[in-house]
């Protein structure tokens, strides 16, 4: 056990201390990584990773000697030391996480975009009237060796049983899943899609009041419904597909993406990794019928929903395959993807990476709109887009994953 004084914020949920602990690199103290603090605290933690060579340690403030005015009772304590991940920032004000993430945003594009800007992280609507809770419309569980339904312990293949799941909707709660018993090591994924009813995975297999349903029609897909202004969307997708997590996600991100693309009408939008469609559907009626939106997807189950999706869009082009290699096209030698106006990408949490910008950067389009869900990885992929001619015009940063460190970002690139 030691005791530390919190420095600032890091990016990947925890602040930055120093230990002096007389053999540190440079004589400065070794850097420790903690979580479950706040900037300004005093507290005393437990060393949960150490080593001599290691360049940093990894500790839990288990012991507040001195609070920071931003310290709240967690709303989660399962998620405190030594419990579940999930839930680092619970301890946090809700004004205050917002303030922590959009620190770790300008912090990530000054050091690796070289961009100073400030950052305002916005909240989606009804969280603060929820408390930043009962937002998750997908949860995986996993059951324990007693058959209780759980999580695992951060950076840990231990199960700690669970008698609720505070981030979880209202539609989820209900579902009774910590009541039951499953079998041990069970995998358990719970869907509330928005306007269907919820829908149990147990390792896969859909669950009807606690039993496997094993009918060859039995139900595993979920109808998302999103409203965008006047317009409203329907979309099918699998039960255990990707789809965003936050009850309010695909709205406020479909809009971001269309207020950032401005008019398209009758432009090709070049739409990469775009899932099951989610901005595919609002992209084709923004560019009208005489504009084309080319969809670029990898995963073979979102491209089986894609083309339910966009069945009856005439101005649609439905590309499988990885991104790069559509670009270069060496999935399909026929591919259109020769030019686009404008680009919206949605990459996973690696980022596009170097290959997919300089492709992009082919192609010539007026204008980037990115959507990342790791301010690291975007700060990396901006500088490449810089190097590539593009500059950083407009950021918009949502809090969409309340009592974590995670963070979205709607950036908007335009070439010079």
């Amino acid at each position: 056990m030691v005791e530390l004084e919190v420095g600032p914020v890091a990016h990947g949920g925890h602040c930055v201390a120093r230990l002096e602990d007389g053999a540190s690199p440079g004589g400065r103290g070794r850097v420790v990584f903690v979580r479950h603090a706040l900037p300004g605290e005093r507290v005393r933690a437990r060393l949960s990773e150490t080593g001599p060579a290691a360049s940093f340690w990894r500790a839990d403030a288990v012991e507040v000697l001195q609070a920071s005015p931003d310290r709240v009772p967690s709303a989660w304590p399962e998620a405190g030391p030594g419990g579940v991940g999930g839930g680092e920032l619970a301890h946090v004000a809700l004004p205050a996480q917002r303030a922590w993430k959009a620190a770790v945003v300008a912090e990530q594009l000054r050091r690796l975009a070289k961009d100073e800007r400030d950052v305002v992280v916005e909240a989606a609507p009804g969280d603060d009237e929820r408390g930043g809770l009962g937002w998750r419309s997908r949860i995986d569980l996993v059951a324990d060796a007693s058959g209780r339904a759980g999580m695992l312990g951060h950076r840990s293949h231990e199960v700690h049983a669970l008698t609720a799941m505070p981030l979880a909707a209202e539609a989820i709660a209900d579902l009774g899943l910590f009541d039951r018993r499953w079998q041990p090591g069970a995998r358990i994924e719970a869907v509330a899609p928005a306007g269907d009813a919820p829908l149990v995975l147990v390792d896969g297999v859909p669950n009807v009041g606690g039993r496997a349903d094993t009918r060859p029609n039995a139900r595993t897909v979920v109808r998302e419904h999103l409203r965008l202004g006047d317009r409203e969307y329907t979309y099918r997708v699998a039960a255990d597909g990707f789809w965003q997590v936050h009850r309010e996600a695909p709205a406020v991100l479909a809009g971001a993406v269309l207020e950032a693309l401005g008019d398209v009408d009758g432009a090709t939008v070049l739409d990469l990794y775009a899932g099951a469609g989610l901005f595919t559907l609002p992209l084709a009626d923004a560019v009208g019928p005489t504009g084309e939106v080319v969809s670029v997807e990898g995963d073979e189950r979102a491209v089986r929903d894609a083309r339910r999706n966009v069945h009856d869009r005439r101005n649609v082009e439905l590309h499988a395959g990885e991104v790069a290699r559509v670009l270069s096209g060496a999935v399909d030698a026929d591919s259109d993807v020769v030019h686009a106006d404008a680009v919206v990408l949605d990459p996973p949490r690696v980022g596009a990476g170097r290959k997919v910008v300089a492709a992009i950067a082919e192609l010539r389009p007026e204008r980037v709109v990115y959507v990342a869900c790791d301010p690291a990885a975007l700060a990396r992929d901006v500088s490449y887009l810089a190097e590539a001619g593009y500059g950083l015009t407009g950021l918009r940063a949502f809090d969409l994953f309340p009592m974590t460190h995670h963070v979205e970002c709607v950036a908007v690139l335009q070439r010079g």
